[in-house]
């Protein structure tokens, strides 16, 4: 079976939101690591799901609730994905702190948040 968006949208959204709002100041986390912290969705075969889950995340992040921080996903090279709001993702991580090199990218060894069970 073929997905173009989660079997239930609103609650993979939720879920996505749930965890991007766990994620601290000064930190990042990538599309596909918030994938990997959510089960595949009832339905869909864990192999579809590593593609199709960052893609399923970037698209809960485009619906993002005002209290989520969603400045702080960004792709899996350490760089912000181009886009309307790009400028304003940078400029809002760099007030936290984060750090980009001159090819644009952040370092993702010191800069990427260790999931939910970090210490």
């Amino acid at each position: 079976m073929q997905f173009t968006s989660p079997p239930d949208p609103l609650l993979f959204n939720h879920l996505v939101w749930d965890l991007v709002r766990q994620i601290p100041v000064g930190k990042v986390a990538t599309y596909g690591q918030i994938a990997k912290l959510i089960p595949p969705p009832e339905g869909v075969e864990a192999k579809s799901y590593l593609s199709l889950g960052p893609r399923w995340v970037g698209s809960a992040m485009a619906q993002c609730p005002d209290d989520a921080p969603w400045q702080r996903v960004i792709n899996s090279k350490g760089e912000i994905s181009p886009r309307p709001g790009a400028e304003e993702q940078r400029a809002l991580l760099e007030a936290e702190g984060v750090e980009f090199d001159a090819r644009g990218r952040v370092d993702l060894k010191r800069y990427l948040w260790e999931g939910p069970d970090a210490a």
